[in-house]
């Protein structure tokens, strides 16, 4: 009865309220895990080349419910074609919780690999996400068809048809992030169907608190070296300083000054002050996530902030005291995405989160994302760790409420547990046991602390150390370290082996 009434209240709130969806939700940037490739290496002659080059969409049509016979409702699932136009081996990119961009079909490691075999290379956009609209909206009642379970027939429902049509015999599959994890379970499920996976940093263990991931954060953000400090201890201070702020009104009013906040803060909605601090970390977590990779994501803002800036500036005394350089991060950030305030109002976020609109700022994925992470897989990123710098001030119950906030008020915390539970008990987590797969992750990604990072004894696994987000992926750069260079080495050494 209480959860009812907090319900019936909070969406009392939400009809006043505006919206808004963070700029990195559940460990997700807008657009998506994986990014855009940089083109920042090409000059004129080749920019205008590559985007001569990109294939016009086209479509599939996929069964609705692949788990009931009697349900004979399909739909149009967007794939993007190119490199050959008839091949006996097929390069198949997975997409993932974001748009699938055809500039994927003409760069990135994946296109040099299928450049040495002829291969024709295909990227299907997973369902609910950019053009690929199984159902009339995002409804409780449409979502449902929504999972990674759905997903992986869809993958086999197309590899099937498309092998036929150019009569394939080889297939090799590429996913980054959660398609890494598709690519990997998708050899469990379909075994038959493909005859290698690059999996990259792919979580493979569902896991309602993901206290991990900050202690990776901490780790990453120790690897910055200064004469002025700890990069870490400067932001534990200054989150020490938020919340002796936050206990008068002169502090709170002083908060709003320096971290431009879109709205005063009220000390009484814990809500709020939890989606604050959250959105303070995020500032960092989005940095180590994706240090110093080669992506161009939205439009290549923010790829030039990397550790050493947001560090450079938390240990830089000139600047003023934690506090203050704490809010020069945020003002950085503000100014890199064109923002004009920090927007924090939980109600707000709940009110864009609930919009089951394709029209709406939701559908780009944050509330199909979050809708995957209370059915199926958790990682909240919670602040529950005593290893990281964030003070304890957005736990998991912050997370898990908002499951109950955005869809339904049985989306509780045991809901997400034994949904989880289901998750690891159908792919078997980190127990992996298929081969033919390699496992490519990077020691600064604090995905990495989910996945499979030492070979097993019929599949490799690659570690890159200090690499992040699926950067073997990306075009290479004159400036990849030794170990990336090799690890993507390495990777076609194996795809050339399946392949025989």
């Amino acid at each position: 009865m209480e959860s009812l009434f907090r319900l019936i209240v909070l969406t009392v709130v939400i009809v006043c309220a505006s919206a808004y969806i963070p700029r990195f939700l559940r460990g997700r940037p807008k657009g998506g895990f994986l990014g855009a490739p940089a083109l920042d290496h090409l000059n004129k002659e080749e920019l205008v080349a590559v985007h001569n080059d990109l294939p016009d969409a086209q479509f599939f049509i996929q069964k609705l419910d692949h788990f009931d016979t009697q349900d004979t409702r399909t739909w149009k699932q967007r794939f993007f074609q190119s490199c050959a136009t008839k091949s006996k081996v097929l390069f198949v990119m997975i997409g993932g919780e974001g748009t699938a961009n055809p500039i994927w079909n003409v760069q990135g490691t994946w296109i040099e690999y299928a450049k040495n075999y002829g291969a024709v290379c295909l990227q299907l956009e997973h369902r609910y996400y950019g053009d690929s609209h199984p159902t009339l909206d995002t409804s409780l009642e449409n979502i449902q068809y929504l999972s990674s379970e759905q997903a992986l027939y869809d993958l086999a429902t197309f590899i099937h048809a498309k092998k036929t049509e150019f009569g394939a015999e080889k297939v090799i599959i590429f996913g980054g992030s959660y398609p890494g994890s598709l690519a990997a379970w998708f050899r469990i499920k379909f075994p038959y169907l493909v005859d290698g996976a690059v999996s990259t940093s792919a979580p493979l263990l569902a896991q309602v608190n993901f206290k991990g991931y900050l202690e990776v954060v901490q780790n990453s953000l120790d690897t910055f070296k200064a004469s002025g400090g700890s990069c870490n201890d400067a932001i534990t201070a200054a989150n020490v300083a938020i919340q002796n702020l936050l206990t008068t009104q002169a502090g709170r009013s002083q908060l709003k000054a320096m971290f431009r906040l879109c709205d005063d803060i009220d000390v009484n909605e814990k809500n709020d002050i939890a989606n604050l601090f959250s959105t303070l970390a995020g500032n960092f977590e989005g940095v180590v996530q994706y240090n110093k990779d080669n992506r161009a994501f939205e439009g290549g803002a923010g790829t030039n902030i990397t550790i050493d800036t947001v560090c450079g500036i938390m240990t830089n005394k000139a600047l003023g005291d934690e506090l203050h350089r704490y809010a020069q991060v945020n003002s950085l950030m503000l100014k890199t995405y064109s923002q004009n305030c920090t927007e924090f109002k939980y109600s707000k976020m709940i009110a864009s989160l609930r919009d089951v609109a394709w029209s709406s700022e939701a559908a780009e994925g944050g509330r199909q994302w979050t809708y995957q992470t209370c059915t199926e897989f958790g990682w909240y990123q919670s602040s529950d760790s005593e290893a990281q710098p964030f003070k304890h001030t957005f736990p998991i119950d912050f997370w898990t409420q908002q499951c109950q906030d955005i869809f339904n008020i049985k989306f509780n915390s045991s809901f997400i547990a034994r949904a989880v539970a289901h998750t690891n008990d159908g792919y078997g987590a980190r127990n992996y046991t298929q081969d033919r797969v390699v496992f490519v992750n990077g020691d600064i990604d604090p995905w990495h602390y989910l996945g499979i990072t030492k070979s097993l004894p019929q599949a490799q696994a690659i570690l890159i150390p200090g690499t992040a987000h699926c950067a073997n992926m990306y075009p290479a750069a004159e400036d990849d370290p030794a170990a990336l260079v090799q690890a993507r080495k390495t990777v076609g050494q194996l795809i050339a082996q399946w392949l025989q």
